[in-house]
């Protein structure tokens, strides 16, 4: 891998966030731009490795307005990663009715609509995508995010201080009652545990307290469940790392997401957080 050199390639849905994500990490020290050509990205990688002022951050905005973008993405990507580049591909999705809400506040055109209406531009535009996501190692759904809590989570998944050569895994607990992550690469269902939420002096405090955290490991099946997961993750990350993966984002979800997803969620950080990960937790629910 070429020494240092830490290069984030923004793309994803028109009306998603890109704009957002491309100043946040500008904010955080990135070189950024905007809209370059994919075929130009190997010489403009070279360029900045032969700056003068040693450029080691790169993020490159791209969509479909760049005419080649689809057709040289998955070659331009093999390339990069073959010469020892450590690219990562960040995906910007949001549900159909959130960006045609956004299209119309801001009165602008879709840029695939034609002389269609937008929620055409958004249905042949996510469509044109679907391999392009398939690319990614990291989506990020905006649906309920604002502006400050997207550059929020920007800066939460690549900071300054991020081990470089380590992948990323993202443990997030959510509620079903609140609906699936769609930002997730592996979703798993943890509701077969008893619920704390039916015991009077648990049903007020969330997994973090010690109350809670005691009810759910206390259980055999919990366990058992854990170290299933535990040699499961041990025996997949290495693979996704080899495939060139350089994240992977593992959801639990229980009914509230405030109780047996966030306990199961911190626990399985414990075991995991040997210094070979750069491990991220996020407690989706927790606060509803």
């Amino acid at each position: 891998m070429v020494d240092g050199l830490h290069i984030i390639v923004v793309t994803g849905l028109s009306g998603s966030g890109k704009s957002v994500v491309i100043r946040a990490l500008e904010d955080g020290g990135f070189f950024c731009i905007d809209n370059l050509p994919v075929v130009l990205i190997p010489k403009f990688i070279e360029l900045c490795q032969g700056y003068r002022e040693e450029i080691k951050r790169i993020a490159l905005g791209i969509d479909l307005r760049e005419g080649l973008f689809l057709q040289s993405w998955p070659e331009v990507l093999a390339e990069l990663r073959a010469a020892g580049y450590r690219v990562e591909v960040l995906f910007l999705d949001a549900d159909d009715g959130v960006l045609l809400r956004r299209f119309n506040e801001t009165r602008r055109p879709h840029p695939l609509a034609g002389e269609g209406s937008i929620e055409e531009g958004i249905a042949r535009e996510r469509k044109a995508l679907e391999g392009m996501r398939a690319l990614a190692d990291k989506v990020i759904d905006t649906s309920g995010l604002n502006v400050h809590e997207l550059k929020k989570e920007v800066a939460r998944y690549y900071s300054q201080s991020a081990s470089p050569g380590k992948m990323s895994l993202f443990l997030t607990s959510f509620g079903y009652k609140y609906g699936i992550p769609h930002d997730t690469d592996m979703i798993l269902d943890v509701r077969f545990l008893p619920n704390p939420f039916f015991v009077d002096e648990l049903r007020a405090k969330n997994g973090l307290e010690p109350a809670v955290e005691e009810f759910v490991l206390k259980r055999e099946e919990t366990h058992t469940f854990l170290d299933r997961l535990y040699s499961l993750l041990e025996f997949t990350l290495p693979q996704y790392e080899t495939e060139g993966k350089s994240s992977l984002t593992l959801a639990l979800g229980c009914t509230g997401g405030k109780h047996r997803s966030v306990v199961l969620v911190e626990e399985l950080k414990r075991r995991l957080d040997q210094g070979r990960f750069r491990i991220h937790v996020k407690h989706r629910d927790i606060d509803k």
